[in-house]
């Protein structure tokens, strides 16, 4: 583990779904001890994606890598076991409502109080005390509050719908990994904690590239947008603004142009539109699209399906879908880690827990506890587990 960067950092992840999970998900792959810290009803993406091996695949692509403990919090005597795990932590992350983790005595005064060098990252639809904080938020709330959904119709003449991702969540999730980074370098020359504060709103603005044309109304000075053909081998999708796309097309490939100086310009570019139609639907293979766009040297991309991202070049070749132990005797595909270090290790580590599957090992390694002292908390209802894991009781 020396060789993974951030194998010295303990993770308390108190987090659930994905704005939160994204962000410690990648602290395990870059060698972090993440605890995940589980309520008995357990993460609600339990509920999500295929089940093997009793862990549906939603749940296990987001939490691949780490470790988990299962406490019921309204149990008597969890919050202090919560704050024994803190006093040894490094870092904790929470996505709930603003006022949840201090109900619970578990907000980042009690945090700092038994550790005053803790990184806390908090994670929320819209930020700690605010008009709206109370407000629950998942991605698709803040997609609408953005302009991101308006913006969408509008550019695409299509009824308003939501995103067919979660940016919101993984925006925020991406933004609270720096903080955390940033805070961890901090708290290394000046030996403070901090409390970080993301809300999804402003991760989701601040990585708009687009928000500057609607906030300028200037929408008309941009680029055309993208298109996409279908050529016979498979729709494409070309970056390049039509004019410039249509200047190569004539003068490097030989396509006739079949308008004339007097036409309207409507009528030109429908004439010169239906020509690229053409050209594209008579191109019969990738090995042939792949030729004339390299003589053009325009960038363009096949249009897929994301059941066949495997099969993609570059995909295959830097291993960003890895294949790992689904704990039935097999395999499942997961993300890699997207960070390649030259001198440093980074990637998935193991397939997600079970509710409660290191209960013992998680208390024994970090709390130095007993095995009588963590049978007491059993007895107690602190700790509970999965009736698919033995291992945690």
């Amino acid at each position: 583990m020396s060789d993974y960067p951030l194998a010295h950092l303990k993770v308390l992840d108190f987090s659930r779904v994905l704005a939160g999970p994204f962000a410690s998900r990648m602290l395990a792959d870059l060698g972090a001890d993440v605890v995940k810290v589980e309520p008995p009803d357990g993460d609600i993406t339990r509920l999500w994606g295929r089940v093997i091996a009793g862990i549906p695949g939603f749940y296990h692509q987001q939490n691949a890598g780490k470790r988990n403990i299962c406490i019921d919090l309204r149990a008597d005597g969890a919050v202090e076991l919560a704050l024994e795990l803190v006093r040894r932590a490094d870092i904790v992350i929470e996505n709930y409502r603003p006022d949840v983790m201090p109900r619970l005595g578990l907000g980042y005064a009690a945090l700092q109080a038994v550790n005053p060098r803790i990184i806390m990252l908090s994670v929320s639809g819209f930020g700690q005390g605010g008009p709206e904080s109370h407000r629950p938020a998942y991605a698709p709330i803040v997609h609408a509050e953005a302009g991101l959904l308006d913006r969408q119709a509008r550019r695409g003449n299509i009824p308003v719908r939501d995103l067919p991702l979660s940016v919101a969540d993984t925006n925020a999730s991406l933004h609270g990994l720096a903080g955390i980074l940033t805070a961890v370098i901090h708290r290394e020359q000046t030996g403070v904690g901090q409390h970080i504060d993301i809300a999804m709103i402003d991760a989701t603005i601040a990585t708009d590239d687009q928000i500057h044309f609607d906030l300028e109304d200037s929408e008309d000075t941009g680029p055309l947008p993208n298109d996409t053909w279908e050529t016979g081998a498979g729709p494409i999708l070309v970056s390049a603004d039509f004019r410039y796309l249509w200047h190569l097309l004539t003068t490097q490939l030989g396509v006739d142009d079949p308008t004339h100086k007097q036409m309207e310009l409507a009528e030109k570019i429908r004439l010169r539109r239906a020509k690229v139609t053409e050209f594209m639907a008579g191109l019969s293979s990738w090995a042939e699209i792949e030729e004339r766009m390299g003589k053009m040297n325009i960038a363009w991309g096949r249009v897929r399906n994301a059941a066949t991202i495997q099969d993609q070049p570059t995909v295959q070749a830097r291993g960003a879908i890895v294949q790992i132990d689904d704990r039935a005797g097999g395999t499942r595909p997961v993300t890699q880690s997207p960070y390649r270090f030259s001198n440093a290790k980074s990637g998935v580590r193991g397939p997600a827990p079970h509710r409660g599957e290191h209960n013992r090992a998680v208390l024994t390694e970090w709390l130095d506890k007993s095995s009588l002292e963590i049978d007491a908390l059993f007895d107690a209802c602190i700790l509970q587990h999965d009736p698919e894991t033995t291992t945690g009781k």
